[in-house]
C-alpha cells in the first residue's frame, strides 16, 4: 500500500467567489465526503498537491489527510474522486476526496506495468499493441498495489493477454471482463508495392466504348420522310 500525507485546514467561507480568492492567494478549495454525512470544506496549498500529482498516481493511493484543528488527531485516510480543471488553462481548480475505512473493501482503479520484452516482437518483428492501460480491482485501502506487473518476454506473434491470465496480488479481485484483452502481437502492416511494367510489355490503353446516339421519335419520323421525298425524285 502506498500512502501520503496532505496538511490542510478548514475553511469557513464558502461560494464561487470566495474559491476564486483562495486560489488567488495559492490555495485549493477541497471537500470531503464520507458515507452520506455532511461534507467537510477544507483547503491546501496549491503547489503542495502539484508535487503529488508529479510524484503518484493519485487515483490509486490513499491520502491522509492531516487537518488542523480536526477532531481525529490521526488524520483521515482518502481517495481523490475528482479534480476539476480549468477547460482553457487546464489549471487545477478543486479537488473532490472521498473519506474510506481501513477495513472495508473498495473499488479502484490500478495501472498496468509491462516487464521484458516480447519474443513476437524481439525475434519475430511483430507490433506489441497494449489495449488496457488500467484494471479495476476491488480490495482493502491497505492492500491496493501500486501498479499490476505483466510478463511479456514469453509471448508470440499473435498471441494475446487476457484479464484472466494476469497473476494478482492476494486479496486483489479484478472487476473487468475476464475476456478484455490487455495486450498482444500482431504482425506489422505490410506497405503495398506498385506494380512496374515490364520493359518491352506495350501498355494497353483502356477500351473506349461509344455511346449511340438515341434519335428522338420526331427526328425519325422526319428523316423518314426525307427518305421517301428523295425516292419520288428518282423516279422522276
Amino acid at each position: 500500500m502506498e500512502e501520503i500525507f496532505l496538511e490542510a485546514e478548514l475553511r469557513d467561507a464558502k461560494g464561487s467567489a470566495k474559491a476564486r480568492e483562495l486560489r488567488n492567494s495559492g490555495y485549493l478549495p477541497s471537500v470531503v465526503y464520507f458515507h452520506g454525512k455532511e461534507a467537510l470544506s477544507i483547503k491546501f496549498p496549491k503547489s503542495t498537491l502539484l508535487k503529488l500529482v508529479h510524484q503518484h498516481h493519485l487515483e490509486s493511493v490513499i491520502i491522509n489527510l492531516k487537518i488542523k484543528d480536526d477532531k481525529k488527531a490521526k488524520g483521515r485516510p482518502c481517495l481523490v474522486k475528482e479534480i476539476q480543471y480549468d477547460p482553457v488553462s487546464e489549471d487545477i481548480m478543486h479537488v473532490d476526496f472521498n473519506e474510506i475505512s481501513l477495513t472495508e473493501a473498495i473499488k479502484v482503479n490500478v495501472s498496468i506495468e509491462v516487464k521484458g520484452e516480447a519474443v513476437g516482437v524481439k525475434q519475430e518483428g511483430g507490433s506489441l499493441e497494449h489495449i488496457l492501460w488500467e484494471i479495476e480491482v476491488e480490495c482493502l485501502p491497505t492492500n491496493i498495489p501500486k501498479n499490476i506487473e505483466v510478463d511479456i518476454s514469453a509471448l508470440k506473434m499473435g498471441e494475446v493477454i487476457h484479464v484472466k491470465d494476469i497473476v494478482f496480488p492476494a486479496g486483489v479481485k479484478p472487476l473487468n471482463d475476464p475476456d478484455a484483452i490487455v495486450l498482444h502481437v500482431v504482425e506489422p502492416m505490410k506497405e503495398e508495392v506498385p506494380v512496374e511494367a515490364v520493359e518491352g510489355e506495350d501498355k494497353q490503353e483502356p477500351e473506349v466504348i461509344k455511346e449511340k446516339k438515341e434519335v428522338p421519335a420526331e427526328g425519325a419520323a422526319a428523316s423518314e420522310e426525307a427518305k421517301g421525298k428523295d425516292k419520288d425524285k428518282d423516279k422522276k
